[in-house]
């Protein structure tokens, strides 16, 4: 006797369940689509204003750099004088600037082509309007390669300044 009192209710919770969303909608109560990810970084358009996954869709958190070089591209100085007009919108936050090399070299010569790298951008973006104290610089060298391999394609990735909102 219990057990078919046990089905009925389970049977009861389960068209319950079924009947709560005729319509075919979502569930709101299970997901809103302004819900964010586990960031709290997404609203309905995109990335909410102002966080790192705003700045990486819609300016670039990344330039990159030719084999040996600090030097910056002119598609580098365009990604960081777009890096430059977002950070006036947000005047109160501030940046890291990541340096960092492919994995030929040894580690203390990557470590300081990463620095230079790294201060290259923010001497940049400072020379842009950005506060120099709202830019911090550290350097990576490879140790922290974007890409796995030992190839050309690998090696150009990992060549990289990276600016991190923080």
């Amino acid at each position: 006797m219990y057990r078919r009192y046990l089905m009925i209710g389970v049977a009861a919770i389960a068209l319950s369940a079924c009947a709560g969303n005729k319509s075919g909608d979502t569930d709101t109560t299970l997901m809103d689509s302004s819900v964010m990810s586990d960031d709290s970084v997404f609203v309905d358009d995109g990335p909410m204003p102002g966080t790192q996954a705003d700045l990486v869709v819609n300016v670039g958190d990344r330039v990159f750099f030719d084999t040996d070089s600090h030097t910056l591209t002119q598609q580098a100085r365009m990604t960081l004088e777009n890096q430059a007009t977002w950070l006036a919108q947000y005047g109160t936050l501030e940046v890291t600037i990541e340096g960092h090399a492919d994995e030929r070299g040894t580690r203390e010569y990557n470590l300081a082509l990463g620095e230079r790298r790294a201060n290259a951008i923010r001497s940049y973006l400072t020379a842009l309007g950005v506060e120099p104290s709202r830019i911090t610089t550290v350097s990576y060298g490879k140790e922290r390669p974007a890409v796995a391999g030992s190839d050309t394609n690998a090696w150009a990735q990992n060549r990289r300044g990276v600016s991190k909102v923080e």
